[in-house]
Parts: structure tokens; C-alpha cells; sequence
């Protein structure tokens, strides 16, 4: 996700929500809102009706709070997500540039120097998987994957503070990169639902106190 603008509501409220400053549970006032964001109430206003219908809000009696996401819904949540990411990334082994090819690899070498920073390497994770969107050049499916996205700013956890999982996803990112780069659409979607179902299934024994 990039960088909202500063007169962007809407955009500046949803990447509190991704960046863990609201977690599932809290409560969101229009007032405090605005005061924190140094904004109007309306744009605030619009912002928060617009989270709402888009599930990222919930009602509890008159509030609104961040939704949380139970553990079907988190089922659900991650089978989408490996379709479309697997679509993503056969789409970008056939239209995806050489220039975008050397961009992701350079992702991955930058990655690896913060493995031991969880919450930065989720950043960078979210970072490469745009790419992979961007890269795929279909306009309708990047709009499927950002729904997905923001259903994803509702995990209270980063699965890379998980251990081992942070060298284990790096490895994971290079061989849906190789298989891209070798133009292998099968190969590509086959290693990005399986890099999703190790985050998935390390996210569930988190779940589970292991």
C-alpha cells in the first residue's frame, strides 16, 4: 500500500488500522478522529461509513469499532487470498517485465536484511505482494487483491514473528520470483498458494499457543 496523502481520510485511517495504532475491538470516534488527523469531521465521517460498508468497522451499539475476524472467517479469508494471489502470480509469469522481474528480486535481497524485524519485514512482505499484483497487469484482479488486503489489516499478528518463518517465507518469495522470471504460470501459481498456506498455517498454530 502506498503512502496516503495527508487530505486522504479514508486512506490515513486504514493504514492505523494496518500499522496495529487500532486493533481489533478498539473503538473509533469521528472527534478524535479528526483531531488527531488534523481534518474536518466530514471527510472523517465519509471515511468511516466507507470502512464500515467495506467490513473493516463493525457496529457495537452506537460506535464503531475495527472488526475482528473469527476463525472460519479467517478460513475463508485465506482461501480467497490463495486463488488470487496464485492468479496473481501465473498473470505476472506471462506479462510481468523484465524490469519488474529485477525490481522483485531487489525486493528480496533488501528483505532479507530485515529478518529479524518482524514488523518491518510485514511491511516489505506487503510491499512484494503489490508488486506481484502490479505485475500481473490485470486491473480487475489487483482490485479483488486490495479488498483482500484490507480484510488483512483486521490479524492482530504478523506471521514473520513467528520462528522460522521469516527465512522460510524469503525462500518461499524466490521461487514464485524464479518460476515468474521462467515465464512457468503453473509453477508460479503452484508456489504462491503454497507460500500462503505456510503463513496460513503458521498464523493457525499462533492461534492455537504452539
Amino acid at each position: 500500500m502506498t503512502d496516503p496523502s495527508p487530505s486522504d481520510a479514508y486512506g490515513r485511517i486504514l493504514a492505523a488500522i494496518d500499522l496495529g495504532d487500532y486493533r481489533p475491538g478498539d473503538r473509533l470516534v469521528e472527534s478524535e478522529l479528526a483531531e488527531r488527523l488534523g481534518m474536518s469531521r466530514t471527510p472523517i465521517r465519509e471515511a468511516l461509513q466507507r470502512l464500515e460498508t467495506q467490513g473493516v468497522l463493525a457496529r457495537d451499539g452506537r460506535s464503531l469499532i475495527v472488526a475482528s475476524l473469527d476463525h472460519d472467517q479467517l478460513g475463508e479469508l485465506y482461501t480467497v487470498r490463495a486463488e488470487l494471489e496464485g492468479l496473481a502470480a501465473r498473470l505476472a509469469a506471462q506479462h510481468a517485465a523484465p524490469e519488474e522481474i529485477a525490481v522483485l528480486y531487489e525486493m528480496i535481497a533488501a528483505d532479507r536484511k530485515l529478518m529479524d524485524d518482524p514488523q518491518a519485514l510485514s511491511r516489505a512482505n506487503k510491499r512484494f505482494h503489490r508488486q506481484i499484483h502490479l505485475a500481473s497487469h490485470n486491473r480487475f484482479l489487483i482490485r479483488q487483491l486490495e479488498s483482500v488486503r484490507r480484510s488483512m489489516a483486521l490479524l492482530t499478528f504478523t506471521s514473520f514473528a513467528a520462528e522460522g518463518r521469516s527465512p522460510d517465507a524469503m525462500a518461499e518469495h524466490e521461487a514464485i520470483v524464479k518460476a515468474i522470471e521462467a515465464r512457468d504460470g503453473t509453477a508460479a501459481d503452484d508456489a504462491a498458494r503454497a507460500h500462503i498456506s505456510a503463513a496460513y498455517q503458521t498464523r493457525l498454530k499462533v492461534d492455537a499457543g504452539e
